[in-house]
């Protein structure tokens, strides 16, 4: 049975810092880029950010580079994002997704709260 949960989530002020976490199992982790997403509300669900598997090869949304920085441990299974400098317009839930071609397996997401 596939999981994929994330973790990490919570209420930071402007400035601030969190580390999110995607702990995955069921299917084989290294074979699967990885991506995070983000939905917020009254927006269109947005690519953040996105991992390569044995290159590691990552992108970021223009919104997020130079203060987002994605991460895998194929070992634990799991991928990182972490997230400094944080904005208001950084809230949201942020989604994992792992995907393999046609193959995708989504999280339920964690909020993202920055606000003073």
């Amino acid at each position: 049975q596939v999981h994929v949960v994330e973790s990490g989530g919570g209420l930071v002020q402007p400035g601030g810092s969190l580390r999110l976490s995607c702990a995955t199992s069921g299917f084989r982790f290294s074979t699967y880029a990885m991506r995070w997403y983000r939905q917020a509300p009254g927006k269109e669900r947005e690519l953040v950010a996105g991992i390569g598997t044995i290159s590691q090869i990552t992108n970021y949304a223009d919104a997020v580079k130079g203060r987002f920085t994605i991460s895998r441990d194929n070992a634990k299974n799991t991928v990182y994002l972490q997230m400094n400098s944080l904005k208001p317009d950084d809230t949201g839930v942020y989604i994992c997704v792992a995907i393999w071609g046609a193959v995708n397996h989504w999280g339920q997401g964690t909020q993202v709260t920055v606000s003073s």
